[in-house]
């Protein structure tokens, strides 16, 4: 897998995070992490950021229970971040059965 394959951030429907433009996520990429499959990368400090131009890409991901996670990469085609547990939470995330 190349940084090109790595799946993109589909939507986010997280209010106030500073890289959320419309339900789409423009950090470089996020990584997902902690006990709810968290987005590590959510901050909600009242500014805007990121890149104009790209989506977002799962970067790292540290739920090594889930289904998608092939040695700390996400395998799916592509994710959904909104409110789960936490405040920006991966919604795709799948426990390993």
């Amino acid at each position: 897998m190349t940084v090109v394959d790595l799946p993109e951030v589909h939507t986010c429907s997280v209010e106030g995070c500073s890289y959320n433009s419309d339900t789409a996520c423009h950090a470089g990429a996020i990584t997902v992490s902690g006990d709810q499959a968290a987005c590590g990368t959510f901050i909600d400090i009242g500014t805007h950021g990121g890149l104009s131009m790209t989506l977002a890409k799962v970067g790292a991901c540290h739920r090594a229970d889930c289904s998608h996670n092939d040695n700390l990469e996400c395998g799916a085609t592509s994710i959904s971040v909104g409110p789960g547990a936490d405040a920006a939470d991966c919604l795709t995330y799948a426990p390993t059965s």
